[in-house]
């Protein structure tokens, strides 16, 4: 697929990475000469200096026979009058465009064909909202995702010793919740991912992954998990459009306070929240945090635009007694450094916005691709399409399916049933597939798996 991407950014870099490494013809396109010399340094793929908005650049670019345009550049303008040029001037068939402001974002009339022509919209902060959100409700997880209209939850979470079923085969899982469907799709120990089966035993500390109907998975989290008390508290590091969304999101149901530099700022967010505190001042100033009892917060969430700041304060906040902490990192080396440590959870933005992305690029008919642990894993849900004569997966059971080295097949959603994926689970056609890919080398053999062809049999 021919792919032109606006924007070096942090999101540019990461969608470009992550698209290279699936064999895709890449050009990225960015005002700043530098960032694009770097990025072409260290991926194989294709930049042209200038602004994404000027048709000039974007023919450069090879807009004229590009299959999809991604404008992520910091400017909404900029990536709304790209996408109206690639649909007009260059007929690229799809167009994707990164919007921050609730003005664009509110009206769905500026994506339409009338005005912009936006196939997809996509708003990082809200996505990052969302995201954090879920971990607010699910204090105990490392990575809560939804699929299938949210029928279906995956969940990532750290096994503690002395759990029910720490010691155990998975077999013995059945057992421990006799009265529901659950499936492990993958288990990470010590950063090293091992295929589940019914002989495999969880250890302490294992990073597992568990796939269950929503409605069933606290059950589930409780045999590996020692469950936390709910979350009543929040204090949030950082007044910028994430903390004003997270605040507004959670300030509702929890006691909510945020905790902001910039004195205009501060201003602006008492106007627009209803029950939060907004508090001015420095989150890294122990004397700050020490007045507003940080060592009875629940949760506390740092996500200033400075990763510094957010690693700092939340490794305060943690000695100061703070139950859970979490940190926006844009640093993909600083996430991986700093998670599993001091830090609860450390957020790369750009791997947590980026599944949204990968489902319009993905092959095939894909409702909803995740990122699992920084990057290095991926779950997604795949429609299956097509009949037996047409479709390499419809009309099989699973362990006919000829599927790569560390692929899972996790669940089927039929409708609004939920059927956990065992060997004998037969696939039929318009079924929701939910697959765990532990290594994203083999994403292009899972794709070929759910495309239509003409007489595969």
């Amino acid at each position: 697929m021919k792919i032109v991407i606006l924007g070096a950014g942090q999101v540019g870099a990461s969608v470009a990475e992550n698209l290279v490494s699936e064999q895709n013809d890449i050009t990225v396109v960015d005002v700043d000469l530098q960032r694009l010399r770097l990025m072409q340094d260290r991926l194989d793929l294709r930049t042209v200096t200038g602004s994404a908005a000027h048709p000039s650049v974007l023919a450069e670019a090879g807009a004229a026979d590009a299959d999809l345009l991604i404008a992520v550049t910091q400017s909404d303008e900029t990536n709304l009058v790209a996408c109206k040029l690639a649909a007009q001037i260059f007929n690229v068939p799809r167009r994707i465009a990164r919007i921050r402001a609730t003005d664009f974002l509110d009206n769905d009339r500026i994506f339409g064909k009338e005005l912009f022509e936006v196939d997809l919209a996509i708003c990082p902060e809200q996505v990052l909202t969302d995201y954090i959100v879920r971990l607010v409700e699910f204090p105990e997880a490392l990575q809560v995702l939804e699929f299938a209209g949210s029928k279906v939850s995956l969940v990532g979470v750290r096994a503690f010793g002395g759990g029910p079923l720490v010691g155990h085969p998975l077999k013995d899982l059945r057992k421990h919740v006799p009265n529901v469907d659950a499936r492990i799709v993958a288990i990470f120990r010590k950063d090293a991912p091992i295929v589940p089966d019914g002989d495999s035993v969880i250890e302490a500390d294992d990073e597992v992954f568990c796939l269950a109907a929503t409605k069933d998975i606290r059950e589930v989290m409780r045999e590996l998990r020692r469950m936390d008390r709910p979350v009543k508290r929040v204090m949030i590091a950082g007044g910028g459009n994430i903390g004003l969304r997270l605040a507004r999101a959670l300030e509702s149901d929890y006691s909510v306070r945020v905790i902001e530099h910039n004195k205009r700022r501060c201003e602006m967010l008492a106007s627009r929240v209803d029950k939060a505190l907004v508090l001015s001042g420095d989150a890294t100033d122990e004397e700050l945090l020490d007045q507003e009892n940080i060592g009875e917060m629940d949760l506390f969430c740092a996500v200033t635009n400075d990763d510094e700041n957010n690693i700092m304060s939340s490794l305060l906040a943690k000695r100061m007694g703070a139950r859970r902490v979490v940190a926006l990192i844009n640093r993909r080396s600083y996430v991986d450094l700093l998670q599993s440590g001091q830090i609860d959870i450390a957020i790369s933005p750009a791997q947590a916005t980026i599944g949204k992305l990968l489902a319009h690029v993905r092959r095939g008919d894909v409702a909803a691709v995740h990122s699992l642990r920084r990057g290095a894993a991926e779950a997604l849900e795949a429609i299956a399409h097509g009949d037996v004569r047409t479709s390499r997966v419809i009309g099989k059971r699973i362990e006919q399916i000829e599927l790569p080295r560390g692929v899972i097949i996790g669940a089927v959603v039929r409708g609004e049933q939920v059927i956990m994926a065992h060997h004998d689970t037969t696939i039929e056609a318009e079924d929701h597939v939910i697959v765990f890919v532990a290594n994203k080398r083999t994403i292009p053999q899972v794709e070929k798996l759910f495309q239509v062809g003409y007489g595969f049999l």
